[in-house]
């Protein structure tokens, strides 16, 4: 396997997102913040700019995120916000995110919610690294993807999963319309 690929699988496979209690407990500006959701989730997402200010601005606007406060500062709750909603808009629509977001936040709390979408999204970079790496390791109980087939297999197995999550989180909005 490519060294470089190994290296990134490993820090990957490494990556902690922070859970509800590790997020900072204060109030910061924009530019801190995003300095912060970089530090978080920079591993995961390369080559392009991961959270801006105007990109904040919109998911105020939009309501995917509540407003700062009055001095324009954010607090644990937009952190989480915006970890969930950078990482969700690799694969989903903004309004799949926001949906999906909305729905979870009211099923367990935002707390829980949080929380659960990390616990996920880590044992899916595990499950996908481990893909990867199963040729190196021998490991039989994984399926061995070909170092000449990960980039196929991975977007496909990308793309079902998106519209399996898509097709969910359209039901849910469904559900919950219906509900009110």
């Amino acid at each position: 396997m490519d060294k470089e690929l190994e290296i990134w699988s490993e820090q990957v496979n490494n990556v902690h997102l922070p859970r509800w209690e590790e997020l900072p407990d204060m109030d910061l500006y924009k530019d801190q913040v995003i300095t912060l959701i970089e530090k978080y989730v920079g591993t995961l997402i390369e080559d392009e700019k991961i959270l801006t200010p105007s990109m904040i601005n919109n998911y105020v606007k939009w309501k995917m995120i509540p407003a700062p406060n009055r001095k324009k500062q954010y607090n644990r709750v937009h952190f989480g916000y915006l970890i969930a909603i950078t990482i969700l808009k690799q694969v989903m629509t903004i309004k799949e995110v926001k949906d999906g977001i909305l729905f979870q936040a009211n099923l367990s709390g935002t707390h829980e919610a949080y929380n659960f979408f990390c616990e996920e999204q880590e044992k899916a970079l595990k499950q996908a690294m481990a893909m990867i790496n199963a040729k190196i390791k021998n490991d039989t109980r994984v399926t061995v993807i070909q170092e000449d087939e990960i980039a196929l297999k991975m977007a496909a197995l990308a793309f079902a999963n998106k519209i399996v999550a898509s097709k969910k989180v359209k039901l849910q909005q469904e559900s919950f319309r219906g509900e009110l």
